[in-house]
């Protein structure tokens, strides 16, 4: 008789790029069957430390119809500013953080993405920079804006697929989508 418990004779899942495929096509199939499921609130508090320091905390979050990473350790992350900018450069300022949350986003985006259509990538690197003109945050002109006028994105991606393929997938980058078009931001603010 043959032994069953043995790792050959296990099916284990399909893996592509580092990602979990089976894994990935079994939370599709149960997000189109309940679309409740596809439905996440990502949070965050943040404090002012003085100056040019502030702290922002990472917690929970809701998804899949339930409350994740309850009772684990939040991620703390701060932002600060350079000394051209009035500060004393203890942590990257939040337009560098967005570059970072962008070009995050897009290369696991691409990863998984390539990884759901069987497309192998076996590297996968990039550069990201982007322009911003004080006067528009300092007020000094309306016909600037107070953020990023462009952002640039050069990635180098190990493949065999084409340029338009991988240039599709990283387009498929929630943060891209935020970054790229414009999306509503309620601002309620407490006087205390």
């Amino acid at each position: 008789m043959p032994d069953t418990s043995s790792p050959r004779s296990m099916p284990g899942p399909v893996m592509c790029n580092g990602v979990n495929v089976t894994a990935m096509m079994e939370t599709i199939s149960a997000v189109k069957e309940t679309p409740a499921i596809g439905a996440f609130n990502f949070r965050a508090t943040n404090k002012w430390m003085g100056g040019d320091t502030n702290r922002t905390t990472i917690g929970s979050f809701t998804g899949a119809k339930q409350e994740h990473r309850v009772g684990a350790m939040p991620f703390v992350v701060e932002n600060g500013e350079h000394p051209v900018l009035l500060g004393q450069d203890k942590a990257p300022n939040p337009v560098e953080w967005l570059l970072h949350a962008l070009i995050g986003c897009m290369t696991t985006t691409t990863a998984y993405h390539a990884a759901a259509a069987g497309i192998e990538i076996r590297s996968m690197s990039s550069m990201i920079d982007g322009d911003i003109d004080l006067r528009g945050f300092l007020g000094l002109s309306d016909k600037v804006r107070k953020g990023y006028s462009e952002i640039r994105v050069k990635m180098r991606v190990g493949t065999s697929a084409s340029h338009e393929t991988i240039l599709a997938l990283t387009r498929m980058s929630p943060v891209f989508d935020v970054v790229s078009r414009s999306v509503p931001v309620k601002v309620d603010i407490e006087i205390v």
